[in-house]
């Protein structure tokens, strides 16, 4: 039996059902329901209209204008900053160089007076003469030293920190694992290859058997070098050296990126390191030990131990550090557990290993294998977990954001010039646009 309209004045039988509302209509009332469907579209087009003209009204200068005005007054006084500082350097060098010359004009007034001492008495000895004679001749040389040696002035290159300036909102929602872009780009490795990663603001370091290889912004291999060291166990770059640090399990290289050379830092006493991570100041090494420790290097003027933190403050006795990483006066570490078969991310002080958080990963647990995280933008992190193909987004307040699967099963990864992860697995690096 036909359903009446459901028009409570109509007395007519339906004769069609709107799928949308699920209400049945007589042929005149369902027509009648589509003009009115319709008819609603024309004020919102009307609307979309009027916003998009709104938006291209908007005077772009006049909206930021007094944003524009507090970064550049920022840069005004961070230029008097630099200026300042210049001169204070300036002023000390003077006096020092002026120092060194009231030393000279006091040793030259002293002769006078011994000479004129001697030249009234007339009673000059063979000694006096070769005493001055000496004299003299030393005074020359240091007034020469002063005359043709630059005073030697060591300077390290200013290094902006990111988080010196931040923009509102700017780039929190940037980074989105659950809808992370497609492939851009592979790097194949000639091999399979488990190599971990690293990049400078220039260039991102990777092991292309059997060299190391800095890949610039396009993607091209700029520089290469034999890498004859073995296996590499980690690496990560220092601004103030200017220098990548490479570890092989038991010795400490530096790679430099302008000649691509290699270089074994003798002074660094030889251990099992499995992780490696720099500050401005500093470099952090951890051992690849039950109850891992972990050592401080003042990184100028020379490599040397500052200090060592050891089990049970690092770790438990029965736990392996995986990997730090260092960010913003903090150290992001990742704790392997064996008889919990459990891993989990902490931070902590760079300065004391204080814990500041610390996450347990939902992630299955594997002796062999390694789980490591980066650093993104705005102080998050990203796990990455071969044993089970899963990458997993952390916030910076230790809050597990999302996780997704990622095939083949990924190794290391890297945030590459702010706008590109690059992603290794055991047939290359996969390179993925932000």
């Amino acid at each position: 039996m036909a359903q009446q309209c459901a028009i409570s004045a109509c007395q007519r039988a339906s004769r069609a059902l709107c799928h949308e509302c699920n209400q049945n209509f007589c042929r005149e009332h369902m027509i009648e329901h589509d003009l009115s469907l319709n008819s609603q579209l024309n004020p919102l087009s009307d609307e979309i209209n009027a916003l998009g003209e709104r938006l291209k009204s908007i005077n772009l200068e006049k909206a930021i204008g007094i944003t524009h005005q507090k970064l550049n007054q920022w840069r005004v006084d961070c230029h008097k900053t630099i200026d300042t500082f210049f001169e204070q350097k300036c002023r000390e060098l003077d006096r020092y160089i002026s120092k060194r010359m009231d030393k000279q004009r006091d040793e030259i007034s002293r002769m006078r007076t011994k000479m004129s001492q001697l030249i009234n008495e007339q009673e000059a000895t063979h000694q006096d003469i070769d005493s001055l004679t000496v004299t003299v001749r030393d005074l020359g040389r240091e007034i020469a030293q002063i005359e043709e040696t630059s005073i030697q002035v060591e300077t390290k290159s200013l290094v902006l920190d990111d988080s010196l300036i931040h923009i509102e909102n700017l780039d929190i929602n940037r980074f989105d694992l659950t809808s992370l872009s497609p492939i851009y780009k592979t790097i194949n490795y000639p091999r399979e290859n488990w190599a971990p990663l690293a990049c400078s603001s220039r260039y991102l370091l990777i092991h292309l058997e059997p060299n190391l290889c800095l890949i610039d912004q396009n993607l091209n291999t700029v520089k290469q070098n034999s890498w004859i060291y073995g296996t590499i166990y980690d690496m990560c770059w220092s601004a103030t050296l200017d220098r990548f640090i490479v570890i092989n399990g038991s010795d400490v290289f530096l790679v430099d990126e302008t000649h691509m050379s290699i270089e074994n830092i003798q002074m660094l006493q030889k251990s099992k390191w499995l992780s490696c991570t720099t500050s401005e100041t500093s470099l952090f090494l951890s051992t690849k030990v039950w109850g891992s420790s972990i050592m401080e290097f003042s990184l100028v003027p020379t490599i040397e131990l500052v200090k060592q933190w050891q089990s049970p403050d690092t770790c438990a006795r029965d736990e392996v550090i995986n990997g730090i990483v260092y960010n913003n006066d903090t150290l992001v570490i990742m704790i392997k557990n064996p008889s919990e078969k459990t891993v989990h991310i902490e931070m902590r002080s760079a300065a004391t290993l204080d814990r500041l958080w610390s996450v347990r990963l939902n992630i299955a647990y594997s002796q062999n294998i390694r789980t490591r995280c980066c650093l993104l933008s705005n102080d998050q992190w990203l796990v990455v977990d071969r044993n089970t193909s899963r990458i997993l987004h952390i916030s910076k307040d230790g809050k597990v954001k999302a996780s997704t699967t990622y095939n083949p099963p990924p190794f290391c990864a890297v945030l590459f010039n702010q706008d590109m992860l690059a992603i290794s697995t055991a047939r290359g690096v996969n390179l993925h646009k932000l």
